[in-house]
């Protein structure tokens, strides 16, 4: 199945034409992005933990100390719900209640779950590791067994999922494109600085080229 199902909980209402249903526009918005918002409930009280994550497949998988109390929580296979947000660019219109943002936005529904087996834990903090910088993981050092119980891997089922984006120019009423103001867009985007290295780091050691020619969304540099 291509696309998720619009439900209660997933459907957009509010600028509906926005909304995507698709694997391909949710994961890509996905892979995009470094953090996430993570909401859950504990003794009926909201919170929401921001905090890196990955995505292989349809799962969701995010990290972090085992004496964590969110982290506690979760893995009791309690209702999840994820926001991951990037934002492109300001849109400037010629009224403020015309001005806006581009943005790509996920929501994703699902309960969470501890991975209890060493290896796998591995091979998930692998592909964390692999998703940044390809290749840096058979670089590192091994992961010691008490860094390793000390860190609770969490995996996600996506279930639900929409995403929602706005790009282009600013939407003005009709009569306000004769103005004498400014309007249009300022795009940002994350870039990367050059690495600076460790002061540490031992003589002789280069930077290693997938830091060189590192890209935030993981595109090629000559895109």
């Amino acid at each position: 199945m291509d696309n998720f199902q619009p439900t209660t909980r997933n459907r957009v209402k509010r600028l509906h034409q926005r909304a995507h249903y698709d694997r391909e526009t949710i994961y890509r918005i996905l892979d995009a992005g470094f953090v996430c918002h993570v909401g859950y409930t504990i003794d009926d009280h909201p919170y929401v933990t921001a905090t890196s994550y990955w995505r292989c497949d349809d799962q969701i998988y995010w990290h972090g100390s085992s004496a964590s109390r969110m982290l506690r929580r979760i893995k009791q296979k309690v209702p999840v719900c994820i926001n991951v947000s990037l934002i492109d660019g300001l849109v400037l219109a010629r009224s403020g209640m015309h001005s806006s943002i581009n943005y790509r936005s996920v929501m994703l529904f699902g309960k969470a779950a501890a991975l209890n087996d060493d290896q796998e834990k591995l091979q998930a903090l692998e592909a964390f590791s692999e998703r940044i910088t390809p290749g840096r993981w058979r670089e590192l050092r091994p992961v010691k067994a008490q860094e390793l119980k000390a860190t609770t891997v969490l995996s996600m089922a996506i279930e639900e999922a929409v995403a929602k984006e706005r790009n282009g120019p600013p939407n003005d009423d009709e009569e306000d494109y004769e103005l004498d103001v400014w309007a249009g867009e300022l795009p940002l985007r994350l870039v990367a600085d050059p690495p600076v290295s460790d002061p540490r780091l031992k003589p002789g050691i280069a930077t290693p080229s997938y830091l060189t020619d590192f890209d935030p969304e993981g595109q090629p540099k000559d895109r």
